[in-house]
């Protein structure tokens, strides 16, 4: 895995992935997130990917998956991040709980690199999930 940072000017940079995708990243957030951000969505997208992935192969019938989250960080500097928060709102139809939590629970302790990567860096990350039904 390979990904190239360009500095434009001020703290305004663009990140191209080996894969060929462009992303601007702006600590001012005029345009684009900031590197913290992307943290977060990264662990985001890691953790949905299995969330989804786990519910597909169980048959259960998802139609949507947002993962929300929010995160704590030291006062000082490094401000890394201290506490992470991910709570999943999984929309679909008969959902079975033990499913879903199971899913949840495997994405956080097997499956996810980012969120086990950042909880050997010494982040506590909570994990919670609510279900919706639909007709």
């Amino acid at each position: 895995m390979k990904v190239n940072v360009n500095w434009q000017e001020d703290v305004h940079f663009t990140a191209e992935t080996g894969s060929g995708f462009k992303v601007e990243i702006d600590g001012s957030q005029q345009l684009g997130p900031r590197p913290m951000e992307l943290i977060l969505a990264g662990l985001g997208g890691c953790t949905s990917y299995d969330v989804v992935g786990i519910l597909k192969k169980a048959r259960q019938d998802v139609v949507s998956c947002v993962a929300h989250i929010d995160a704590d960080r030291a006062d000082t500097v490094p401000a890394v991040f201290t506490e992470i928060r991910v709570h999943f709102v999984v929309t679909g139809r008969g959902l079975k709980e033990s499913h879903v939590a199971r899913a949840v629970k495997l994405s956080a302790e097997e499956y996810c690199s980012a969120s086990l990567m950042l909880e050997r860096g010494g982040v506590n990350i909570v994990h919670s999930y609510e279900i919706i039904e639909v007709a």
